[in-house]
């Protein structure tokens, strides 16, 4: 009880208020969940998938090391790049490399596995970008991760980064990188029971050094019913809370998949109804609710 009094009173203390955003596009976010679904095709059927969708295939490539796999695409003189999420033991290492570590381009901490990974893709992308038209990022689970360092890479090298939306993202960096790169145009797509956005957990050594993983961006939840909640700031934060009391289950692991994020997507493209999210926390008698 006192664990969880200290880990809301140091998130009330250090974290950054954040205001809300226009109501969703689920056309748009359609379109971007479709493209980070192509990530998990294979070579020979990614071109075809592409060319329905209206996307001209640049370039593909799948990093060595850690076997992370990309695309990027052009439609409309706009540059898309999609990113996979874990699909083999060298991505789950990634996955699983969590401490935060400055990074020397950035001048901020990022989880060390997914910044490792989000430079070796920016340099093997680097040759077919241009800086003259727009970028559109997009990514599931790992690809979300390293979707967001990716574009924080680009932004800080004045690439045109106009649109940003990840799938069942983990956390990428702390209170000072996320306040840093606050205006990157990211909108994070969650499933209510996926845990996998909840991660890293916030554990009692970042509390003591006020170093704690933090989301960035506008947070819309899947509801399921054509229900839809949105969060950011201190209220997205809470629900990583509730992950330090919960152990993962089959529906958890479900709701991680990208099938089941197409299914609650495709739900919201006709009258899609907003709903609060109730954390049910409350701190000093102060609801966050």
């Amino acid at each position: 009880m006192f664990k969880k009094f200290l880990i809301l009173s140091v998130i009330f203390l250090i974290a950054p208020f954040q205001s809300a955003i226009a109501a969703q596009n689920f056309t748009l976010i359609k379109a971007q969940a479709k493209l980070s679904d192509d990530t998990y095709l294979t070579a020979d059927t990614l071109k075809d998938r592409l060319n329905q969708q209206g996307q001209e295939l640049v370039h593909q490539s799948l990093i060595p090391a850690s076997q992370v796999s990309y695309f990027l695409s052009q439609k409309d003189g706009v540059q898309t790049i999609a990113i996979r999420g874990t699909a083999n033991l060298e991505n789950a290492i990634v996955d699983l490399t969590v401490s935060l570590q400055p990074d020397p381009i950035l001048d901020i901490k990022l989880h060390q596995g997914f910044a490792s990974a989000a430079r070796a893709v920016y340099e093997n992308m680097k040759p077919y970008l241009k800086k003259d038209e727009a970028i559109h990022i997009t990514g599931h689970s790992l690809g979300g991760a390293i979707a967001v360092i990716l574009g924080m890479y680009l932004q800080h090298d004045h690439y045109q980064v106009t649109q940003l939306i990840t799938f069942g993202q983990p956390k990428v960096t702390n209170v000072t990188g996320a306040n840093k790169f606050s205006n990157l145009p990211l909108i994070r797509v969650v499933t209510l029971h996926d845990i996998v956005p909840l991660v890293p957990p916030i554990s009692p050594l970042q509390i003591k050094d006020l170093d704690i993983f933090w989301h960035m961006g506008q947070e819309v939840i899947l509801m399921g019913d054509k229900k839809y909640a949105e969060t950011n700031g201190i209220k997205s934060a809470l629900r990583a809370t509730k992950f330090t009391t919960s152990i993962p289950n089959e529906q958890n692991l479900n709701a991680h998949k990208m099938s089941t994020y197409m299914g609650r997507i495709n739900e919201l493209q006709d009258n899609p109804v907003e709903v609060p999210y109730k954390t049910d926390i409350n701190l000093f008698g102060f609801s966050f609710d």
